[in-house]
């Protein structure tokens, strides 16, 4: 991803900035401008939210074959997690082996490096999980 592009996202990378919907409740990530169950009664009653960082893992997958900017990191585990919030997020989960890894093991955000950009070596840094305990 281009450094402009990612800067523009560096409020979800970082701060883990979502929405609520003022209308149902329902907590999105990232930020969303609509939300999808109230439709246009949400219109202007999204609010910002930010995630605690906490969650629980609801499914998960080991990465054997990756794109060819994360080939060093073969294999990973990628998963889905579930906030307090109510929001479900797509994290990678570091510091932690695939047979350590089960569903409904709790989580914890940790910032870590995603990436280098071009020559220049830009390196753009983001959310990850880490098992807690």
């Amino acid at each position: 991803m281009p450094v402009p592009r990612y800067w523009r996202y560096q409020d979800q990378r970082y701060n883990l900035a979502g929405s609520r919907c003022t209308v149902c409740g329902t907590v999105y990530f990232p930020q969303r401008p609509l939300c999808p169950k109230c439709h246009r009664k949400s219109l202007g009653k999204m609010e910002r939210v930010t995630l605690s960082g906490e969650g629980r893992i609801i499914s998960y997958t080991v990465v054997h074959d990756p794109l060819s900017d994360y080939e060093h990191l073969s294999p990973y585990i990628m998963a889905l997690i579930e906030t307090p919030e109510g929001a479900t997020l797509l994290g990678q989960i570091v510091d932690a082996e695939p047979d350590e890894v089960e569903i409904g093991k709790e989580v914890e955000m940790v910032f870590r490096k995603l990436r280098e950009e071009g020559k220049s070596g830009t390196i753009q840094y983001g959310y990850k999980f880490r098992l807690k305990g």
